[in-house]
């Protein structure tokens, strides 16, 4: 071999660009905590929110309480403006809850240069047998992301009643299987604030709950992770969960964590707290061919310095 330092640092090179090509497309789940427009005036806050969110490429915002259709436009409005390098859109779902005074809506903001809605689903709380299971039905929503391995996938979101855990995680089993009949998928994630832990859901109610002993299903947000901003709560809340080995193997490993905003931008509790009380979790997908095409040709060009 005529350039082994070349072939050495080219190599290296290879492994970089692998690891940067399986770690670009970001899905995160965030509890905005009763985000509307007294939350939406307040400019810290907003700009807070903004760099959080514009991380990724789909964010499923819960816990959004815009009864009048304000405070949502001003954040995307906001997103834009931060972001100048994509474009940001929302789809959302009905105003959901059994009490007037009290309603929220799941909202997925998407980068719409990296993913494209395809179809999007209301689940209606009329079980057989169980009718009004959910506070707050999952909003189903399919995205092609033709950049990543799996290139199409469903998130199915869930915001627990923390009165009601144990109740709407047995339903929610039934949410997937009734998705991936209905659109023949296996590619499907279940997301959100499912209230999954502490005094919510004890140890005796997981050992019967199908979405824990269901063997297709991976919990990536293991227990005992703290998504709690306040430092007198350390309970594992909110979660992302995959179904099939698909969509396991398109995950990026390890990088399922929550996004601990307070420690990245340097806020105290306090200021942490205006902008929610949970931290989003997040999780990377790995990108398609592409990248694999770039790797493939660097491994073409060190045969050929090689000989």
């Amino acid at each position: 071999m005529r350039h082994p330092f070349l072939l050495q640092l080219l190599l290296a090179y290879v492994g970089v660009c692998d690891v940067r090509g399986v770690s670009e497309f970001k899905i995160c789940a965030f509890n905005l905590q009763h985000f509307g427009e007294s939350k939406a005036k307040k400019e810290d806050v907003m700009h807070t929110l903004a760099k959080i969110i514009t991380r990724c490429d789909v964010s499923l915002l819960q816990e959004v309480r815009d009864s009048k259709q304000k405070a949502l436009p001003q954040l995307l409005e906001r997103l834009n403006k931060y972001d100048i390098y994509h474009k940001y859109a929302a789809v959302a779902s009905e105003r959901l809850g059994r009490s007037e005074a009290y309603q929220e809506q799941y909202v997925f903001v998407y980068r719409t240069d990296t993913v494209t809605v395809t179809g999007q689903y209301q689940y209606p709380d009329n079980r057989p047998g169980d009718v009004d299971a959910f506070s707050r039905e999952p909003f189903v929503v399919r995205f092609k992301a033709p950049k990543t391995a799996l290139k199409e996938f469903v998130l199915v979101p869930q915001h627990t009643s923390p009165a009601n855990t144990t109740k709407e995680l047995e339903a929610l089993y039934d949410v997937l299987q009734h998705v991936r009949k209905m659109w023949k998928t296996e590619n499907v994630m279940l997301l959100g604030d499912f209230n999954a832990d502490c005094a919510y859901l004890s140890k005796r109610s997981r050992q019967k709950l199908r979405l824990f002993t269901e063997n297709s299903l991976s919990w990536l947000i293991k227990d005992k992770t703290d998504t709690t901003v306040r430092s007198t709560t350390s309970c594992t809340y909110d979660r992302i969960v995959v179904h099939g080995d698909a969509f396991v193997n398109a995950v990026v490993p390890f990088s399922a964590k929550p996004f601990n905003f307070q420690l990245e931008y340097q806020l105290t509790e306090e200021q942490a707290l205006m902008v929610s009380d949970h931290y989003p979790v997040e999780v990377l997908l790995k990108n398609g061919t592409a990248k694999l095409s770039f790797s493939l040709f660097l491994i073409s060009l060190l045969t050929f310095i090689s000989r």
